[in-house]
């Protein structure tokens, strides 16, 4: 059965952000919600990959970060990183419409699915702004705690010295906005890639493209997205 004890609490270079948050209010409201919501349902992604993206990309090393909402509710689908699957699980829709806008903006071959680590291995961290759900239901865990959490990383990353670009996908990511430094760095805000939302503004918005140019201008190499 899912297992808060199991959450990863080993983020060294995030320092204190994950102890100080369990310890607050908020934290320990979240962990009570999450033990009794385990009792109850499964939710996912399992414990060990609530904080994957975390784990796959320290904060001195983000260049870029792709927001959502949150995980796929799916069984086998949520893997810790937004919007990715593991290898061998047939890409939802959302990520088949990401897939879509990176072939037609970058005008490259997409293979038909693969996870995502490659990119968060580059300096992309791939963040949910509510980082678990239960199966079956989106959003069900949206207010149980985490957007506090997402709220202190994107702040962190806002506060480093080089410049980053934010692609903020749908309604709960440009929540974020706030805390983005736009005279600092990229935001980059579109509709979710959601089949719902896609085609109102997320095809065309050549987020790809537009985040490496940025990188260049600001003197860095740019994702290799395949």
């Amino acid at each position: 059965m899912w297992d808060v004890r199991e959450l990863p609490n080993d983020l060294p270079d995030w320092g204190q952000l994950l102890p100080d948050f369990l310890s607050s209010p908020t934290g320990r409201q979240l962990t009570e919600r999450l033990r009794l919501e385990a009792s109850l349902h499964s939710i996912f992604p399992q414990p060990q990959n609530v904080l994957r993206a975390l784990i796959l990309t320290p904060l001195h090393q983000v260049r870029v970060v792709i927001l959502g909402q949150d995980p796929y509710h799916g069984v086998g689908q949520a893997d810790g990183l937004s919007f990715s699957v593991p290898r061998g699980v047939a890409p939802p829709p959302s990520l088949r419409n990401i897939f879509r806008e990176l072939r037609e903006d970058l005008g490259v071959t997409v293979p038909a699915g693969f996870e995502l680590s490659h990119w968060a291995k580059q300096g992309v961290l791939l963040l949910n702004t509510t980082l678990t759900v239960r199966a079956d239901s989106a959003g069900s865990h949206r207010g149980f705690g985490w957007e506090a959490l997402t709220d202190a990383v994107i702040q962190r990353v806002n506060d480093l010295d080089h410049p980053v670009v934010f692609v903020l996908w749908g309604k709960d990511a440009q929540n974020k906005l706030s805390h983005v430094d736009r005279s600092k760095h990229l935001a980059i805000c579109s509709p979710h890639p959601s089949p719902l939302s896609a085609h109102r503004g997320f095809f065309g918005s050549r987020p790809f493209s537009r985040t490496n140019q940025f990188m260049s201008d600001a003197g860095f190499n740019g994702v290799v997205w395949v």
